[in-house]
């Protein structure tokens, strides 16, 4: 990929916008891409003059690449992704032995229209978002310029932040905003300001992460594999196009330091054939894997997003996929008040939904996480009995990943069972064109029907105000113009036994039901949004 040209914007952030957001990693980078497509002004400050050049996250689900595919990245950069691929769903669990121990299926077919997980190399994912977030009027990205603090009025209506030169101290900006999003990571300055507090899965292990380019053909079985072995365990993974990952748990009997040396990632990499003759060494750093989340996600008029609101250890490569999500459940909800097209009260739920899905995934990252962290012999001998006993049953099959519903208070109905889990996106066709539905059919809120035209269960009314917030209307019943051409929409019906649905901008399910019930589903979206209703 090209260096995208020099920012516009590197020189002070205005003294005035409507959103500013701290942090230019991905999450801060695809927040005010949405923010500025929907017509917002905003300023991203960014405390590092210069991208970060070296690998981090490496693995990427089907939710996330919608996300991405929704601000217009994916149609130059979908190349930037490499499918999981293997046998048993392409994520083992193999003990000291290499016996396999469970499986889960990465390779199963996925909701979005997006293979289920997927390699890339962060670095290029950032250029490919901050050339996005040049591109996008009204947007401005300023690096080299860190937060220093922040002020809010007694009306909830603007936010005073300042911020300063990094390699300037003198030089000190102050900037007023309608809101403030802080995605400046882990160690959020944002939430320290704020005083908020995080609450801890008590999980905590120093692993070695190792990223390496091969310079020989390697065979792998699997996409991701977790070495279980009490002597050393460890986690092979596909990093994105040419490129692998090892990481590697620390033992008591070896220190931080030691573990942080080149010569001991070459040397743990030896067993598995990659040596300074096989491979070139991009990268080894020391990481502490924890499970994390901030206690609120917001105050008044400012908001936490990825690593700054949550961590998760990496075992089922969901933490940067949680950040986006949180990018995507926020613009929106921040994109319809600016506009007068939803009352201030629909940002309340931001958080608890978020709080809610990210605490599931941790749970199970974190289980994932003692399982191939036990350095026991006899605990791990009885761990593998067990694993192999649920695995290998006659009637077991290879478990799925994790795929939660939203968490509650959330902006949906009650009583489908599918309100807030994934609405579905397939390839369609409408007239000559030929694509996934978001592209070719589009819309912020979806409302699509198996049986009929939803418009024709709506009145003038109702079909205006949906037509106004971003809607779109579908009947993928093939009896129209739209036809289900791998019949994605068909199988989602079927198997959640109703007619019809609609769905939000981050693409959870609102509501689910009968044709019949469309019109009740809009009028209580109307009600959800402070929209009046007649």
């Amino acid at each position: 990929m090209t260096t995208p040209p020099a920012p516009h914007g590197d020189g002070a952030p205005r003294p005035t916008v409507d959103c500013i957001v701290v942090g230019g990693g991905p999450v801060g980078l695809l927040t005010a891409v949405f923010l500025g497509q929907a017509g917002l002004q905003v300023s991203v400050v960014e405390r590092w003059p210069e991208r970060y050049a070296l690998p981090r996250a490496c693995t990427i689900d089907h939710e996330a690449l919608r996300i991405l595919q929704a601000a217009g990245l994916m149609a130059d950069h979908a190349d930037l992704f490499e499918p999981s691929q293997g046998e048993r769903g392409g994520y083992e669990f193999r003990n000291g032995a290499g016996e396999l121990l469970q499986a889960i299926d990465w390779n199963r077919r996925a909701e979005s229209g997006w293979a289920n997980t997927n390699g890339f190399h962060q670095p290029e994912l950032e250029a490919a978002l901050e050339e996005l977030a040049h591109a996008t009027p009204g947007v401005t990205v300023h690096r080299g310029w860190t937060f220093q603090s922040l002020e809010q009025d007694d009306c909830n209506e603007q936010v005073f932040v300042q911020v300063t030169s990094t390699e300037r101290p003198g030089e000190t900006v102050r900037v007023r905003a309608r809101w403030l999003i802080g995605a400046d990571g882990a160690n959020s300055a944002v939430r320290s300001e704020l005083g908020i507090g995080v609450d801890d899965s008590g999980f905590e292990a120093d692993w070695l992460v190792v990223d390496y380019q091969p310079l020989a053909e390697e065979s792998w079985s699997a996409f991701v594999t977790q070495y279980c072995d009490p002597a050393q365990p460890a986690t092979a993974v596909n990093s994105g196009p040419g490129r692998r990952r090892f990481e590697f748990m620390r033992r008591a009997d070896m220190s931080v330091e030691e573990l942080g040396r080149e010569s001991t990632a070459w040397r743990l990499m030896e067993p598995w054939g990659v040596t300074p003759e096989t491979a070139r060494l991009e990268r080894h750093a020391v990481y502490t894997f924890r499970g994390r989340w901030a206690r609120t996600w917001r105050k008044q008029n400012v908001f936490l997003a990825g690593d700054a609101a949550h961590l998760m250890p990496p075992f089922l490569g969901q933490g940067l996929c949680a950040g986006l999500r949180d990018a995507r459940a926020l613009s929106w909800r921040l994109c319809m008040v600016h506009h007068g097209l939803a009352a201030p009260g629909v940002l309340d739920t931001y958080g608890p939904e978020r709080t809610g899905h990210v605490r599931k995934i941790i749970d199970e990252a974190v289980a994932a996480g003692r399982v191939i962290c036990e350095l026991d012999v006899d605990r791990a001998a009885a761990r593998d009995a067990e694993m192999r006993r649920r695995s290998f049953g006659p009637d077991t099959a290879t478990r799925e990943p994790p795929h939660p519903r939203l968490g509650k208070p959330s902006l949906t109905v009650d009583g489908s069972g599918t309100e807030g889990r994934l609405a579905p996106q397939g390839r369609v066709r409408l007239a000559d064109q030929i694509g996934l539905f978001d592209d070719v059919v589009g819309g912020e809120w979806q409302l699509i029907s198996r049986v009929a035209d939803p418009t024709e269960a709506l009145d003038d009314e109702d079909a205006s105000w949906f037509w106004q917030i971003g809607g779109v209307v579908a009947d993928v019943s093939g009896v129209r113009v739209i036809d289900d051409l791998d019949g994605t929409y068909k199988r989602w019906f079927a198997e959640n036994e109703c007619e019809a649905f609609l769905a939000r901008p981050d693409f959870y399910v609102f509501a689910a039901g009968r044709h019949r019930d469309i019109p009740r589903f809009v009028h209580l979206l109307r009600q959800a949004l402070g929209s009046a209703v007649r």
